[in-house]
C-alpha cells in the first residue's frame, strides 16, 4: 500500500473507522460493501502503511473533572533546533498539555491545555510553564465555549 493511492473503499473504511473505531469487521465490511475477509486485509494494510495510527476512546473531559480548557501561546528565547526540540520534549511530559504545535510568526508554540479548575491551571502556568527553560513569555486564552471539536481529518472533503 505504501506509494499507492487509496481507492474509494479504502477511504470509506478510514472514514468509518475514524468515526467509530470499535466497529466490528463484519459491520465495517457490510457498510463498505465488501465481504469481511478482504475488509480485514484492507484494514491491516492501512494500519501497516501508517494511515491508521491507533484506536482511541473519546473521553468526556468534564465528566473526568477537567472543566478548564486554555490555549497557551509560548514564545521562546532561542529558536535553535535543540531548544525547539527541548521544549517539545518538555511539553510531551506535561499531563495538562494535550497538544503542542510549533508555529511560524511571533509565537513559537501553541499549546492546548486542560485543567480541573482555574486555580490548578494558574499554578501550572506560574510554577511549571512560565519558568520552564528557554520560555520568554506565555500568553493564554481561556476557552469559553467550543463550537466544534472534531478529531481526525476529512477523508473525502467535498
Amino acid at each position: 500500500m505504501p506509494g499507492q493511492r487509496l481507492d474509494h473503499i479504502d477511504r470509506r473504511i478510514l472514514d468509518l473507522l475514524q468515526a467509530q473505531g470499535r466497529m466490528t469487521n463484519v459491520e465495517l465490511a457490510a457498510r463498505v460493501g465488501i465481504s469481511p475477509p478482504p475488509c480485514l486485509r484492507r484494514v491491516r494494510a492501512l494500519e501497516e502503511a501508517g494511515f491508521i495510527r491507533g484506536y482511541h476512546a473519546d473521553l468526556d473531559p468534564q465528566k473526568l473533572g477537567f472543566e478548564v480548557k486554555v490555549f497557551a501561546s509560548v514564545r521562546l528565547r532561542s529558536q535553535a533546533e535543540a531548544d525547539l526540540q527541548a521544549f517539545e520534549d518538555l511539553a510531551r511530559g506535561l499531563p495538562y498539555v494535550r497538544e503542542c504545535h510549533m508555529l511560524n510568526g511571533e509565537v513559537d508554540f501553541i499549546l492546548k491545555c486542560v485543567a480541573p479548575d482555574l486555580r490548578t491551571f494558574q499554578r501550572f502556568l506560574t510554577e511549571t510553564l512560565t519558568p520552564a527553560p528557554n520560555v520568554a513569555s506565555v500568553k493564554t486564552s481561556l476557552v469559553i465555549r467550543s463550537g466544534k471539536e472534531e478529531p481526525g481529518v476529512p477523508v473525502d472533503p467535498a
